[in-house]
């Protein structure tokens, strides 16, 4: 039985199992592969059968780091957010937020996960968090009077994909945010905010 290294086996297994998570997450971004449970042991300090005391499999475990990513993005958007006290100013948080996001590395996660573990319960997953995370979005352009805000939460949307695109493909995470403010600027403070560089 592995040595207990918390004050309690709860905490213990929660902190093996953030172990194992943070671990096939960093090989994941690494590679763009699906790890092998001895990669993921490996690098977590245990012994492999050790890591199938907390995932049965390694698609077990892929699905519990989906699970892990997406509800972690969407809080670090609302929380940015929820931040920001003029509605118009919340709506640049949220596209600086996600381009942020993509630049650290956390969407090529969620695009190997979709490629190495494709499944119809990952595809639900990936479109109740993009949902999720234009909630937020429409939720401030309704308070700001938008007359359509779900289709104007979509055009403010996909300047959050044009920059995914545009990172991806080299461009340096300041150059996108410039264009970003170059773009959404002027339209928030139109409605009141106050754009900070």
């Amino acid at each position: 039985m592995p040595r207990i290294t918390a004050p309690t086996v709860a905490e213990h297994r929660a902190a093996q199992q953030r172990a194992l998570l943070d671990a096939a997450r960093t090989l994941l971004a690494k590679t763009g592969e699906a790890p092998s449970m001895a990669e993921v042991a490996a690098l977590a300090g245990l012994a492999r059968p050790s890591a199938y005391q907390y995932y049965k499999s390694r698609t077990d475990l892929l699905n519990a780091l989906v699970l892990d990513v997406f509800p972690r993005w969407a809080r670090r958007v609302e929380d940015a957010m929820a931040a920001e006290e003029q509605p118009a100013d919340r709506i640049l948080a949220y596209v600086l937020t996600n381009i942020a996001l993509v630049a650290e590395g956390e969407h090529a996660v969620g695009s190997a996960l979709a490629a190495v573990a494709p499944s119809e319960e990952l595809d639900a997953q990936s479109n109740r968090m993009h949902q999720q995370l234009l909630d937020p979005l429409v939720s401030t352009l309704e308070e700001m009077g938008a007359a359509d805000a779900a289709s104007t939460a979509a055009l403010i949307n996909a300047i959050v994909h044009t920059g995914t695109r545009l990172l991806e493909a080299g461009i340096p995470h300041e150059q996108v945010r410039a264009r970003v403010y170059e773009l959404l600027g002027p339209y928030v403070q139109a409605h009141g905010g106050h754009p900070k560089h």
